[in-house]
């Protein structure tokens, strides 16, 4: 059965090992509770999916996604409902961190607040040419995300933006390094599948314990990061897969993989 039939907030397809996520929930693809649920299970999912080696994440329509749905605030006077809420919010970012697979966000339009940290918690960064990241919690009395933007942009611009809910749209975010190209938005999801593609063509394994590396070192001192890094590498190199890669490498043939 297609784990995914009864999606309401997504739109999900798999070709050739790559899957595109599209957030289908008009009009602005908004996030709300139910929205979290799905992209969870989603994400989760292709942790655990062979078939699945890398993943575009991008958004129906004029809008990547606008944000938190604030129709979905949790009720201030009732004990509780904050720490839920927070907790839920994180599980939305975080399965899309902590997916074995990588994550290419192509940001076709509007990425504010949450859509924003969305897309910026994805492992590579398209966005088209007159698409933007936002975020606007200060205009409507909110705080949030500034840990996120901290992981992508500079001191000055990640205050800039938070300070000010100032729109950065693609080519500003190029010229920041926030994205790793900017194209016409006609090639944008060409181009995040292409990078996909890419992702998919290389030793599943490897990969995917290039992300964990990603991960798990990102905050450990450079001794002891490169260290696991080593331990990776060496448990790699018992795989029958990485023995096939370097056989196919010397016969000059397309390497064909089993997971093993």
């Amino acid at each position: 059965m297609n784990p995914f039939h009864d999606l309401q907030s997504f739109k999900v397809s798999i070709t050739d090992h790559v899957a595109t996520v599209m957030i289908a929930r008009p009009p602005v693809n908004a996030q709300n509770s139910a929205f979290r649920d799905e992209i969870t299970r989603i994400f989760d999912t292709f942790h655990e999916m062979p078939e699945v080696r890398a993943i575009v994440l991008t958004g129906e329509g004029r809008n990547f996604s606008a944000g938190a749905d604030l129709k979905d605030r949790p009720d201030a006077t009732r004990q509780g409902a904050f720490p839920r809420h927070n907790r839920l919010v994180r599980a939305g970012f975080d399965c899309v961190m902590e997916c074995g697979k990588p994550v290419i966000a192509a940001v076709n339009g509007a990425a504010i607040g949450a859509g924003c940290v969305l897309a910026l918690v994805c492992d590579i960064i398209v966005v088209a040419e007159d698409s933007f990241m936002s975020m606007t919690e200060v205009e409507v009395g909110l705080a949030g995300g500034v840990r996120h933007v901290l992981r992508h942009f500079g001191q000055s611009n990640a205050r800039l933006m938070l300070y000010t809910a100032r729109r950065f749209y693609g080519p500003d975010l190029y010229r920041m390094n926030v994205a790793s190209t900017c194209v016409p938005q006609d090639q944008l999801l060409a181009t995040a599948q292409g990078i996909a593609a890419e992702i998919a063509s290389k030793v599943p394994l490897a990969v995917e314990a290039a992300k964990r590396g990603f991960t798990l070192t990102e905050y450990l001192p450079l001794s002891e990061g490169y260290r696991y890094e080593q331990t990776q590498t060496a448990a790699l190199s018992r795989t029958e897969d990485t023995r096939e890669a370097q056989r196919a490498f010397a016969e000059k043939r397309k390497p064909v993989f089993t997971g093993r």
